[in-house]
């Protein structure tokens, strides 16, 4: 679909939006993106800006930016954005120097995102549409956790989700918290019997380069430092039972912890895990163009019994240079003797698009 003329008065009236762009009577019938078939078995989104300066719309992961047009004269600015089958992606407004969520659009991930979904993406239970301004929950318990191996302080936030049980680590757990509402979605996702009680440790991250590297120094300060401090919280916690929960640097963590302290780590929630992550990828023109599999890979089959581990793999169906890293991956860990679950999200490298298996993975991480 394309926009009309400039001057017509329905130009967006194929999207469901009449009226001369720019008017206030226009303005005040438009909402969250319309999205719309392209009749070749993808989808065409449009997407409006109020203003007067011009506009840049910028995708997490999946698309190149794309610069919005002004409507003639108008303070509307609009794109009309292709799209693939089976999406869910994360955006934002650039405008100047600042960045910020779609006013029309009711769907936020923090104070300067938005999240629009292709009509056949599937839907996500348990996770609320909050908008770009919304309070998340937080959880009253917290820990202050003064590392000595990983050096700083850091606040971890503890929820015992349905009265808790066996821990959840939750990596990167300032996302978790302030941009995507993993503690409201626990919830509902325990009351709904699909998740069992459990307790969320969120886990923030100082410096993720360093922290989610295939190094030690992380988890022997999980394992010496912060369970301990868990442990004595207060909160009800199964230390027996860990989950570790990952996403993209999070994602190669976790595995990597589950090779190199398996006594600490049984059970893995691993969203497209950055498996290409060698010591030297980050210096590289391309870090995703060295050996498939990176490190782990090459760990895996310098032979490993992985008989105790339990661990879901997922991985946006869009990643295209991200599949063959996982794909390579999920199977030398299957070989390795793990009981493996793999899937892919209707989505980019994107956490919105991650939620559900995140709650779907962890559930069923802690099954038998």
């Amino acid at each position: 679909m394309r926009v009309a003329a400039a001057g017509r008065e329905d130009a967006f009236a194929g999207y469901g939006w009449p009226g001369t762009p720019g008017t206030d009577g226009f303005w005040a019938g438009v909402g969250a993106p319309p999205v719309v078939p392209d009749g070749d078995g993808g989808w065409t989104a449009l997407f409006l800006w109020r203003g007067s300066s011009p506009v840049v719309i910028e995708f997490e992961s999946w698309s190149d930016p794309v610069p919005m047009r002004r409507w003639a004269d108008s303070d509307c600015w609009y794109a009309e954005v292709r799209m693939p089958a089976r999406l869910r992606v994360t955006y934002r407004f650039a405008v100047s120097d600042a960045f910020h969520a779609d006013p029309f659009n009711p769907a936020g991930a923090g104070g300067d995102r938005s999240i629009i979904a292709t009509p056949d993406a599937p839907e996500q239970p348990h996770w609320p549409v909050v908008g770009a301004d919304a309070v998340l929950p937080v959880p009253r318990a917290r820990i202050r956790w003064a590392s000595q191996r990983l050096g700083g302080r850091r606040t971890v936030r503890v929820h015992p989700a349905g009265g808790g049980g066996p821990v959840v680590l939750l990596l990167d757990g300032d996302d978790w918290l302030y941009l995507h509402p993993a503690v409201t979605a626990f919830d509902a996702a325990v009351a709904a019997g699909e998740v069992p009680p459990v307790t969320l440790v969120f886990l923030p991250a100082k410096d993720r380069m360093a922290e989610f590297a295939c190094r030690p120094e992380l988890w022997e300060a999980v394992r010496d430092e912060l369970l301990p401090l868990v442990a004595e919280s207060g909160v009800p916690a199964d230390l027996g039972r860990l989950v570790v929960a990952g996403q993209s640097l999070g994602g190669l963590s976790a595995v990597y912890a589950a090779l190199e302290f398996p006594e600490l780590v049984s059970r893995v929630a691993c969203q497209s895990g950055s498996f290409w992550w060698t010591p030297d990828a980050l210096r590289a023109a391309d870090p995703l163009g060295g050996s498939v599999g990176g490190v782990i890979a090459e760990r895996l089959r310098t032979g490993v019994d992985l008989s105790g581990l339990r661990v879901a793999f997922d991985v946006g169906e869009h990643e295209d240079r991200m599949l063959p890293h996982c794909e390579v991956t999920e199977g030398l860990v299957e070989r390795a003797g793990a009981t493996v679950r793999v899937s892919r999200s209707a989505s980019g490298h994107d956490r919105a698009g991650w939620r559900h298996a995140l709650l779907r993975d962890v559930g069923w991480a802690l099954g038998e």
